[in-house]
């Protein structure tokens, strides 16, 4: 029997992670403990889930139950005027190897085991120094391209990035008090001052005929993941145990969270990624952006000592190698992005 995932995917207001934020002891807070268990039971049965908040003003951020309130509404009507802007006019920024992959990718270009997605997109990471990470980071060296219209795009967004970077952390300090640990296990040295992070600003075109695969089926590759999607438009789909597809039906005002694969390493597998896909059978534009919160480039991810202690594997069914968040990163890239070359 399908595992139904409109009960299992809870709208969690975690509310109360953010006015408990800088309190070590946020675990003996009635409200966190009440979240915390939301938070588990999602990941364990789902690893998909909706969060929204209901306060203002708390830990130097203003939120409320429409999560960024005008930010959201902004990236969203700046992202159509961009991807209704002439072909030759997105080019100005296409995404080049050379320019550290950053920037407008045409539709298609994108590829998910092999095959062709139907979207087009910026494609933003977060900037560093040259040589900062060695020949690794090489390929990902450079400035994030953005288009000279609509203006104002790049400061909206930027601030759009420091609302998801806070709220990624907030979620991960609940999720890490789940799996059993303090608030803090997923701030040590593989992500305290240095976490990186993704940003993907897809555009979906309108189709006039069913199941045109706007995105194939993936997990996603690094820590968190914060999807922010129209709110009239379904086309999210996430496949359960029993291996059908359900759609995520958008709710005003929250993101879709899910968790990714370098969080499943982390927890020793505990918590599963998992697969999901983008069919947008709408004759509608559709736009989404996708934020990607990551260890810092350079970590060496494996499961926790915490979580290997209080988990451990049972027989070599599931043992997890070390690995190098920034090596995976990379070719995870190359693959995608395995047709991209200078003079597309």
């Amino acid at each position: 029997m399908a595992t139904n995932f409109k009960s299992l995917l809870p709208v969690i207001d975690i509310s109360p992670l953010v006015v408990k934020c800088d309190d070590s002891n946020m675990a003996e807070d009635a409200d966190v403990a009440k979240v915390v268990r939301k938070l588990d039971k999602a990941c364990r049965d789902a690893g998909f889930f909706y969060v929204g908040l209901i306060l203002v003003g708390e830990c130097g951020t203003d939120w409320s139950w429409n999560i960024g309130g005008s930010y959201k509404e902004g990236e969203s009507d700046m992202s159509n005027q961009f991807f209704e802007l002439p072909y030759e006019e997105k080019l100005k920024i296409k995404i080049r190897p050379a320019a550290g992959y950053r920037g407008y990718q045409r539709m298609g270009l994108n590829l998910t085991s092999g095959k062709q997605d139907m979207h087009e997109a910026i494609d933003c990471y977060k900037e560093f120094n040259e040589g900062k990470y060695g020949n690794l980071g090489k390929v990902l060296e450079g400035p994030n391209q953005w288009p000279e219209n609509p203006q104002e795009y790049k400061e909206l967004m930027e601030e759009y990035i420091k609302l998801c970077i806070d709220l990624s952390r907030n979620i991960l300090r609940g999720i890490s008090l789940a799996l059993g640990g303090s608030p803090y296990e997923f701030e040590g040295k593989m992500m305290r001052d240095d976490p990186f992070w993704i940003m993907r600003i897809l555009g979906y075109p309108g189709v006039n005929q069913e199941n045109v695969i706007g995105c194939g089926a993936h997990t996603d590759y690094g820590l968190l993941s914060l999807i922010n999607q129209d709110d009239d438009k379904t086309a999210l789909q996430v496949r359960d145990l029993a291996g059908d597809w359900t759609p995520v039906i958008p709710i005003p005002g929250s993101f879709v969270c899910n968790i990714g694969d370098m969080l499943k390493f982390l927890s020793n597998g505990v918590y599963e990624s998992t697969l999901h896909r983008v069919i947008n059978n709408s004759p509608r534009y559709r736009v989404c952006v996708g934020f990607f919160y990551e260890t810092n480039f350079n970590a060496v991810v494996e499961p926790l000592d915490i979580f290997k202690e209080k988990y451990p594997v049972k027989g070599t069914s599931q043992v997890f190698k070390r690995i190098v968040y920034g090596e995976h990163l990379v070719h995870k890239l190359q693959t995608t992005f395995t047709n991209l070359v200078e003079h597309s």
